[in-house]
């Protein structure tokens, strides 16, 4: 795989993963379900209205 490839198939599950998160949010606000995350090695529980609409990383 080329240089560019590589970018290009990063770029698209990039922006799948993002859909997936979207689509995650969607589905827990209409359920009023928490988010359960292990943040630090904890699990922590968001409240749907506490849940970013976005995805937070780092490169």
């Amino acid at each position: 795989m080329t240089k560019e490839e590589i970018q290009k198939e990063n770029e698209l599950i990039r922006k799948g993963l993002e859909e997936a998160y979207v689509k995650l949010v969607k589905f827990k606000k209409e359920r009023n379900s928490p988010l359960v995350i292990s943040k630090s090695g904890k699990i922590v529980k968001i409240q749907p209205e506490d849940i970013p609409p976005k995805a937070k990383y780092t490169k």
